[in-house]
């Protein structure tokens, strides 16, 4: 049986913390980090996955560690690919290396390489150790993870509210709810994900430029999807103005071909459908072959509504203000048929809470 070490832990988790220096630059991939430790105990060599320098994470931090990685022990948070592709095969660098030792979380998702990389190590007399924080680095690629196991892009719902459930004033008023410390953290979120999503009522009430704003590098501009079957959006709108610099996806079922084509004139694409942007799964099915990994849906209620409904939901985030709405005109947070039992109703697990200033994030995962 392979043999856990007591340091295993600790260089796991250190090659999770630099496969995480990936995130956004590595999308429809997944997030990668290598960490070479030599025989005599010494990190001599960590890689970072970037998709666009088309070099993996194990070749980078062996090439750092040069001859120091004979006899040594790579510590992978994903299991290293045993077929050509853009790159070639990882297994071979680490072989060739001398590694006599990788210790990895997890197998790949990827029909390609699942099991096949550690069963190629294996058989060249490497020690091949699994499972270590693996909860963690499943976490981690979860929107990886989805991608191959549910063939559609994972789904991120995320909400401010009120404490009494309230994501606005009215129906027809645009209302920030969230503090400076809570908006940071939404952009963050944003940063994470390939594309965000509104509905028609959200683009036209609230008039959103839907960017990402945390200042960090990203491979790809954030998609702008809008499930928009009224056409409410019009040329002035933030969103349609600047379709032409930044990628605007509005999926409709509308007919209008006067507004479809000056939509289209300013540099959205218009997706028409018989059901439009009430097909969630048609929607996600359409961001797939875009190679869009990971969608963060930020409302309104009806959209946040049929997700629900529609079982479409990976993980969901509300960021709580301190503030009580009430009234009778005001929009709950989720809106849809609901359930009519609570043994129906959503369960979350993996609840974590967060302090944001005077806001507090709550985030679980559909039980």
């Amino acid at each position: 049986m392979d043999q856990i070490l007591d340091i295993d832990n600790g260089h796991t988790r250190r090659a999770l913390e630099v496969a995480a220096m990936g995130t956004g630059l590595v999308t429809p991939n997944p997030l990668v980090g290598c960490v070479i430790v030599s025989a005599d105990g010494e990190i001599v060599g960590e890689g970072t996955y970037i998709y666009d320098n088309v070099i993996h994470a194990e070749a980078v931090a062996l090439e750092q560690a040069g001859e120091k990685a004979r006899g040594g022990t790579a510590y992978v948070s994903l299991e290293p690919h045993d077929h050509e592709g853009r790159t070639p095969p990882c297994t071979e660098a680490l072989i060739d290396a001398g590694i006599k030792r990788v210790v990895c979380p997890i197998e790949d998702p990827n029909p390609l390489v699942s099991g096949r990389g550690f069963q190629r190590l294996r058989d060249a007399g490497v020690e091949v150790v699994t499972g270590i924080l693996a909860a963690e680095a499943s976490r981690q690629n979860e929107k990886f993870i989805c991608w191959h196991q549910k063939q559609r892009p994972f789904v991120h719902l995320k909400l401010a509210m009120s404490l009494d459930g309230r994501i606005s004033l009215g129906s027809s008023v645009s209302t920030a709810l969230s503090g400076p410390e809570a908006l940071a953290r939404v952009h963050e979120l944003r940063h994470e994900h390939d594309a965000i999503l509104i509905g028609g009522n959200t683009a036209f009430v609230d008039n959103p430029s839907l960017t990402d704003r945390s200042g960090k590098p990203r491979r790809r501009p954030l998609v702008r999807v809008v499930l928009d079957n009224q056409l409410r959006l019009t040329e002035v709108s933030h969103l349609v103005s600047t379709s032409g610099e930044t990628p605007t996806i509005i999926f409709t079922n509308s007919s209008d071909a006067g507004k479809l084509s000056v939509l289209r004139a300013l540099g959205a694409e218009v997706v028409v459908s018989p059901m439009g942007g009430r097909d969630l799964n048609g929607v996600l099915a359409e961001l797939k072959q875009r190679d869009i990994q990971s969608v963060l849906v930020e409302g309104g209620s009806e959209i946040a509504g049929s997700f629900c409904d529609a079982g479409l939901v990976d993980k969901l985030t509300f960021i709580v203000a301190p503030l009580v709405i009430g009234g009778r005109s005001a929009p709950d947070a989720i809106g849809g048929a609901g359930a009519d039992r609570l043994a129906d109703a959503m369960k979350l697990s993996d609840i974590t809470v967060e302090r944001l200033g005077n806001d507090i994030e709550i985030t679980g995962y559909p039980a």
